[in-house]
């Protein structure tokens, strides 16, 4: 018997003796307020870790946090892993679903039409090296800052044919994608996250002003920028992406686990007379379709359309869940249309890619499923009130406390896999310790929305990361594992760089000493991994 499996053992007995003994003893007489809250995605994230199977980690870490929220009262334990977590989560998430839905039709479609193999003809005769398709990765990554999720899915679409040929990993891609998606929406003052940011300021405020003054401190979203650039450029991998990467040279760009979404045969039809714009021409019909439609959701729909909302405020009102499900139908729709008229597929043979798409995706929406399951059912035990109190003793630390505070905020948004809700949590906390417009208090709101990132990169319950391992077709642990030695380097490095702010108090010293310490940084380990 393998170690990874009698480790998950001892940990589910574990869980099982430690959910026994509390019921029979009522050690826990209220978990609600407390460190207890975090226990169940912690469970779930160290499961995960460990067996690198997501499905059944999610599931035991919803139990958990149904047996602490419910008193391990068998029925009110069902009532709240199936009422509270599973119900709200598909029916809070189904406009994702959908595009997630749409999107893998799409692409199931442009794999029938040659669409694909043409570009990725094209990229392998102008991006030949690994150095230039991940430079270009990262730059369509930058230039889609409107929303994470469609960053994400539409990054991996369009670059998997290029990455492929030049023998980058899934993993590696599903990194790229991801450390350019929230980031890059997060220090764009025209996004979905900007919008959100805005929404949880004290009413009075004016939450997009807040948004840019903190865009200079963000130092763990800039920072990672120059991470990449300075990986890509620099040649060299580490961890468990070294793995990964030496596979990919020599064919194998999945190392292990289930090889997702394999390539769909092309269509007869389209075999010799598909061309690079029978890609190019879909993705930008389903970008131009999805801001539009952002637009639109965020101005009103219907009878309550008002078009004299300005572009900023129509993104402060916008709703993801229902913008990109709506402009994605009607891109689908047209795609449908083109490649038919176009003869690069019959009609049913484009019918036969909607289910193909839909199960490609299957992975992906069952995660995503489970990771809000977990997050609804901790939500029942109210882990806010456990971190603003913390943050409350932490006060008289008030040169640290931006540090402090990326610190917090990374560990929420790694145990709870939501940087919105980090935010949520933190940004009412973080104005009332800080008054709003001193300097101090644009660090501590970069602070909070940086660690709020960080976290995000790193925990396998977040949906960002989720949407990357989609979008890159890549095993959702490989990702993870892949990923965390990255994100934390970065996070280390801004943890000083705030350390710095709080008593500089000038954004040129602490992020030029960030910028130094980065590159310093690879450079180190590069000597060392090179040396081993």
């Amino acid at each position: 018997m393998s170690k990874k499996v009698i480790s998950s053992i001892a940990i589910i007995a574990f869980i099982i003796i430690f959910a026994v003994i509390c019921a029979f003893t009522g050690s826990i007489t209220s978990p609600v307020g407390t460190l207890w809250s975090l226990f169940p995605p912690v469970v779930a994230i160290g499961l995960a870790l460990i067996t690198k199977e997501a499905y059944s980690s999610l599931f035991i870490g919803v139990l958990v946090g149904g047996l602490l929220s419910s008193g391990f009262n068998p029925i009110h334990t069902v009532d709240a892993v199936v009422g509270e977590g599973i119900v709200p989560a598909v029916s809070g998430s189904a406009g994702i679903f959908a595009f997630l839905v749409f999107l893998g039709v799409i692409v199931a479609l442009l794999n029938k039409a040659g669409g694909s193999r043409a570009f990725g003809e094209w990229a392998s005769k102008h991006v030949k090296t690994k150095v230039g398709a991940s430079l270009a990765t990262f730059a369509l990554g930058v230039l889609i800052f409107v929303d994470d999720y469609f960053n994400c899915l539409t990054v991996g679409a369009v670059m998997r044919p290029v990455t492929d040929k030049t023998k980058i990993s899934r993993a590696k891609l599903a990194y790229l994608i991801d450390a350019t998606a929230a980031p890059v929406c997060m220090i764009a003052p025209v996004s979905s996250w900007a919008a959100a940011v805005s929404s949880f300021t004290p009413e009075g405020t004016n939450g997009i002003t807040l948004f840019i003054q903190a865009i200079p401190y963000n130092f763990y979203s800039l920072l990672t920028f120059v991470f990449i650039i300075g990986l890509v450029l620099m040649k060299f991998d580490y961890g468990p992406m070294k793995l990964h990467e030496k596979n990919a040279d020599k064919g194998d760009l999945f190392t292990s686990g289930e090889r997702v979404g394999a390539e769909e045969e092309e269509s007869a039809a389209s075999r010799g007379r598909s061309r690079v714009f029978d890609l190019v021409i879909p993705i930008v019909v389903l970008i131009v379709l999805c801001i539009v439609a952002l637009v639109y959701v965020g101005r009103g729909m219907g009878a309550d359309y008002d078009g004299t909302i300005g572009l900023v405020d129509a993104f402060a009102n916008t709703d993801a869940t229902m913008g990109l499900p709506w402009g994605g139908i009607i891109a689908l729709v047209i795609v449908i249309i083109y490649f038919v008229a176009r003869r690069l597929v019959t009609f049913k043979e484009a019918m036969e890619c909607i289910p193909k798409g839909f199960i490609a995706m299957v992975p992906a929406i069952l995660i995503l499923t489970l990771a809000t399951s977990l997050k609804n059912v901790t939500n029942l035990l109210d882990s806010s009130s456990f971190v603003e109190g913390a943050l409350v003793n932490a006060g008289s630390l008030h040169n640290f406390l931006p540090a402090i505070i990326f610190v917090v905020a990374c560990l929420i948004a790694f145990s709870t896999g939501t940087s919105w809700g980090t935010f949520g949590i933190l940004i009412p906390i973080v104005l009332n310790v800080f008054p709003i417009g001193s300097p101090l208090g644009a660090i501590g709101m970069s602070a909070c929305l940086a660690g709020a990132v960080c976290g995000d990169h790193c925990s396998p319950i977040s949906d960002t990361t989720i949407m990357s391992s989609a979008g890159a077709q890549c095993n959702h642990i490989n990702h993870v594992s892949t990923q965390i030695p990255y994100a934390v380097t970065v996070a280390v490095i801004s943890f000083i760089s705030f350390i710095v702010a709080g008593f500089a108090q000038n954004v040129v010293i602490s992020l030029g000493i960030g910028v130094v310490l980065t590159i310093g940084t690879l450079f180190v380990i590069k000597k060392i991994t090179a040396d081993r």
